[in-house]
């Protein structure tokens, strides 16, 4: 069986429009490109390029039929397009998580930002530049960044879920909590039944001293996910040293 989803590369799409009224009126061509993977058998999935020739914008999910009859492969275009402007792009975000992992802070921004104007809606340097902000202490900037991940909803899905664990790692550790917590309950909106994220939460409430809060939403954990064996014995420490505060 083949291994979805399957990247096809560039599609293009004729739209025609009416112009004008009369001895005037027309027909207008327009071709828009599109890049499309198959997510299964039964369903597509096309999102627009913008003016850099990388996919970014909304997503949207076809059946077969309609892809196959409304749109047409572009493989040159593709090759000579999209292809070196994705390469481009997948540098950028490498060289700036491997100058974050050595701690020059700077250069890892420069190549997020780089990253950033080739796809303005790129998630993966959205969480980068946000680690940044984070690392520095620039509370400005990454409460703009939060912003923007927050409307993002492909940021919280599974193709992103290790950029999604690294970036709310990074806003615990520099205590971040408050901005940690709208960035987990935003994961929740989406899935209430991510048991990993309600144990994030409950880290980020117990850090917060939110003890309560922090019971709640390991307990909602382990509801999900019985045998969790961290959040069992995280539960259990934390009731613990209630007990022995309350002595």
């Amino acid at each position: 069986m083949p291994e979805y989803p399957i990247i096809l590369g560039v599609y293009s799409l004729a739209m025609q429009t009416d112009l004008g009224v009369g001895d005037t009126a027309g027909k207008h061509q327009s071709l828009t490109y599109w890049y499309a993977r198959q997510l299964d058998a039964e369903r597509f999935e096309v999102q627009p390029l913008n003016v850099h020739h990388v996919p970014s914008g909304v997503k949207k999910e076809l059946p077969v039929k309609d892809f196959l009859t409304q749109y047409v492969p572009e493989p040159r275009y593709y090759k000579l397009h999209t292809v070196p402007a994705l390469e481009t792009l997948a540098k950028k975000l490498e060289q700036g998580e491997q100058a974050f992992s050595l701690g020059n802070l700077d250069e890892a921004e420069r190549q997020f930002v780089k990253a950033l104007m080739i796809d303005d809606l790129n998630v993966s340097a959205t969480y980068g530049v946000g680690k940044v902000a984070s690392e520095k202490k620039d509370y400005v900037k990454l409460k703009k960044v939060l912003g923007t991940l927050l409307h993002l909803d492909e940021a919280f899905s599974r193709e992103y879920r290790e950029q999604f664990n690294s970036f709310g790692i990074t806003l615990r550790k520099n205590k971040n909590y408050d901005e940690a917590l709208a960035f987990y309950g935003r994961a929740l909106e989406l899935n209430a039944n991510d048991d990993h994220v309600h144990f994030n939460m409950a880290r980020a409430h117990y850090e917060k001293n939110t003890v309560d809060a922090c019971i709640k939403h390991l307990n909602l954990a382990l509801s999900i996910r019985p045998d969790f064996v961290e959040a069992r014995k995280f539960l259990d420490y934390v009731m613990k040293r209630m007990g022995n505060a309350t002595a």
